[in-house]
C-alpha cells in the first residue's frame, strides 16, 4: 500500500481529526499524486490557520505558489527525486536530517536532550508507531482508531548527533 494510500486510510478511519474537517478531506481526494505528496510532507511546517489558507486555494497553481511564497516549497523540491520518494514513504535513515524526519514522520511525541556522546549537541525524537495486521507501518495518530485494530505499537526513538540521525531504536509499548 503506498503511503498516499495508508495515510488516506488512517484519516478515514480516525474521522474528523480536530480541525481537520470533511472538507479538507475532500481536497485532498481532488489532488493529484505530486500536489497530494509535496502538501503531505511539508503539513508538518504549517500552523492550522495557514493550512485553512492553503485549502481556501481553489487550484493547484494558487497552492503551489502560496507554497513558494511561504518558503516552504523548497524544503522538500530542493532534494533530489529519490530522495524526496524515500522522505514521502517514510524511510527514515541514519545520516538523514531533522527537518527530513520531521518531513517524513512530522512532529515527535517527545524530545529532550541526550548526554555523554561523542557530539557537539544530541537530542532525541521519540516517535510512535502501529502496525498493521498486513505489516504496514502508521506514524500513531493521538485519537487514532486505527490503534485498535494493530498488531503491534511500538515506539522508535531516533538520535540526532549534531542534527544528523546516529542511531534508530525500536521499542515495544507506548
Amino acid at each position: 500500500m503506498s503511503a498516499r494510500a495508508t495515510w488516506l486510510l488512517s484519516l478515514l478511519l480516525a474521522g474528523a481529526l480536530g480541525t481537520t474537517g470533511c472538507a479538507v478531506d475532500r481536497k485532498l481526494k481532488k489532488f493529484d499524486d505530486q500536489e497530494f505528496q509535496h502538501y503531505y510532507v511539508l503539513k508538518v511546517y504549517m500552523e492550522e490557520d495557514q493550512k485553512k489558507s492553503y485549502f481556501k486555494l481553489k487550484t493547484r497553481d494558487e497552492r503551489d505558489a502560496w507554497l513558494k511564497k511561504a518558503g516552504l516549497w523548497d524544503r522538500y523540491y530542493d532534494y533530489e527525486p529519490h530522495v524526496r520518494e524515500e522522505i514521502y514513504n517514510g524511510r527514515v535513515q541514519i545520516g538523514w536530517t531533522k527537518p527530513m524526519v520531521l518531513m517524513a514522520w512530522g512532529r515527535p511525541i517527545d524530545r529532550g536532550r541526550v548526554a555523554g556522546r561523542q557530539a557537539t549537541r544530541s537530542e532525541q525524537y521519540v516517535y510512535r508507531f502501529e502496525e498493521a495486521q498486513d505489516g504496514s507501518i502508521l506514524v500513531w495518530e493521538p485519537g487514532s482508531k486505527t490503534q485498535y485494530h494493530a498488531a503491534r505499537l511500538f515506539r522508535r526513538n531516533v538520535i540526532f548527533d549534531n542534527d544528523v540521525v546516529a542511531e534508530i531504536n525500536d521499542k515495544d509499548g507506548f
